[in-house]
C-alpha cells in the first residue's frame, strides 16, 4: 500500500510525463503534504542548471507552478471534482542565486480550498493569487532565494 505522498509523487511524475515534459524533466518530488501546505523539492543537476551553476530561472517558475497547481489539484482530487486550473499572472523575485537543490512551499491550502469552495457553489472561474517561496534548505533554510506571486484560476470542468 503507498502513502499519501508517495501516491501524490506517483500522480506528479505521471502527470509530467504524459501532460508537461518538462515539468518531468525537472524532476520535481513532494516531500511535504497537508491540508494546508506542500513542499515541492527539485534537485540542482546539470539539467536544472545555468551557466553559472545555479538553477536557471525557468526551473525555479517550473517549482513554483507545481507548488501552486498540485495543491490545487489536491484539493479537487479529495472532493472529487475536475477543475480547470491556470496562471493567469506570475511575478517573480529572484533574491539570490539557487545554489543547490531548491525547496518550493506554499502555504495557501485554506485559500485554495475557500476558492474551490467558490468555484464549485457559483460555477464561476475563481481568480486569486497564491505565494510559493523558494529557500535552498542545504545553504540556509531561513533564506527565501525567491517568491513567487502567481494568479491562480480555477474552474469547475464541465
Amino acid at each position: 500500500m503507498l502513502s499519501k505522498l508517495a501516491k501524490a509523487n506517483l500522480y506528479l511524475n505521471t502527470f509530467g510525463f504524459f501532460k508537461v515534459p518538462f515539468i518531468w524533466l525537472c524532476r520535481p518530488k513532494i516531500v511535504g503534504l497537508d491540508a494546508n501546505s506542500i513542499a515541492i523539492k527539485i534537485p540542482l543537476k546539470r539539467r536544472t542548471k545555468n551557466h553559472l551553476s545555479s538553477m536557471y530561472f525557468g526551473v525555479l517558475a517550473v517549482g513554483a507552478d507545481v507548488a501552486g497547481g498540485f495543491m490545487a489539484m489536491s484539493k479537487a482530487k479529495e472532493k472529487g471534482v475536475n477543475i480547470s486550473l491556470a496562471f493567469k499572472e506570475v511575478e517573480g523575485k529572484f533574491i539570490k542565486r539557487a545554489e543547490s537543490d531548491v525547496l518550493f512551499t506554499c502555504s495557501d491550502g485554506d485559500k485554495i480550498g475557500q476558492m474551490l469552495e467558490q468555484a464549485i457553489s457559483t460555477k464561476d472561474r475563481i481568480n486569486q493569487n497564491v505565494t510559493i517561496t523558494a529557500t535552498c534548505p542545504s545553504i540556509d533554510p531561513n533564506t527565501s532565494v525567491a517568491e513567487f506571486e502567481l494568479m491562480l484560476s480555477i474552474k469547475v470542468a464541465s
